[in-house]
């Protein structure tokens, strides 16, 4: 039998569990990830973050040549336990675990960067708690079709990716949003060749007040369910909200989710436009799991 020692965490109800796993020799099966994210029989959660160095995993070469500084890397895990690129809500979650044990120092004018398998992200803290630079984004070119329990027609849906791939569906009132039944997988067609997370979203009304742009939402992640919050699907959705919107839309948004509310800024860079996304995060509690084999 073996103990691992770990920490829960959650961002706008969106709940990690973590380990560190420093030098890559701590590592646990995609069993063991989903035997520990069962909320019947495990911990419970969304998704496993290991916490480990940059120098220790294969997928951190890449994120040292871009990023020498890069010393940390989230190696994110979905409650299934299979492997996902990135998360918004557990990358902020990530950074509060580093500072709470002391792991790295983040004064307020500091600049964390934090390998992921998307890319290299910066965060800062802020407000809200910790804003991360979730880079460059683009829309997909291919027209998908989405079907859901709730929806009596299929809905036209927009690809776009933010280092992972989503698909956002337009809803016309608060009511087909709460209608939904997402204890079963939406359908897309075409197929997306790595899966996608669906959000379906609503515009509040008015949809922006005072320079801002405000929506709900709701998510189905691949490979989890149905979850209280998604920072990826957050930032796709205030995105493709924008691009249905046209030229006058604005760049911020705050974007309502049943864990609670985030920010989403889009704003220019040398390399083109990057998209940020701001919000709590926080550390539950710790415990020790045994595995029965």
């Amino acid at each position: 039998m073996r103990t691992l020692h770990f920490t829960k965490g959650q961002g706008t109800g969106n709940d990690f569990i973590l380990f560190l796993d420093e030098d890559g020799t701590n590592d646990i099966s995609p069993a063991e990830v989903a035997v520990l994210c069962n909320r019947n029989f495990g911990v419970g959660a969304d998704g496993v973050i290991r916490v480990i160095k940059s120098a220790a995993i294969s997928e951190g070469a890449s994120s040292l040549a871009e990023e020498p500084s890069a010393e940390w890397f989230m190696d994110y895990r979905n409650a299934d336990g299979s492997i996902a690129e990135m998360c918004g809500n557990g990358i902020r979650v990530f950074a509060r675990y580093l500072t709470e044990k002391g792991l790295v120092e983040l004064p307020d004018t500091k600049v964390l960067h934090v390998g992921t398998r998307a890319g290299v992200r910066d965060i800062q803290r802020n407000k809200a708690g910790f804003a991360v630079d979730m880079g460059r984004w683009k829309p997909e070119s291919d027209e998908f079709l989405v079907t859901a329990r709730g929806l009596e027609v299929s809905r036209p849906g927009q690809g776009i990716n933010v280092g992972n791939p989503h698909v956002v569906v337009a809803l016309a009132e608060q009511v087909e949003l709460d209608s939904l039944d997402l204890a079963v997988a939406p359908g897309i067609v075409p197929v997306p060749q790595s899966g996608a997370n669906v959000e379906f979203v609503v515009p509040s009304e008015p949809m922006v007040t005072n320079g801002v742009g405000k929506i709900s939402m709701r998510v189905f992640e691949r490979g989890v369910g149905e979850t209280l919050s998604c920072g990826t699907g957050i930032v796709a959705a205030a995105l493709a909200t924008r691009l249905w919107a046209g030229a006058s839309a604005p760049n911020q948004w705050t974007v309502d989710v049943p864990g609670g509310t985030l920010g989403v800024r889009m704003f220019a860079t040398e390399e083109g436009e990057h998209v940020g996304l701001s919000g709590p995060a926080e550390l539950s509690f710790e415990g020790t799991y045994t595995f029965s084999s």
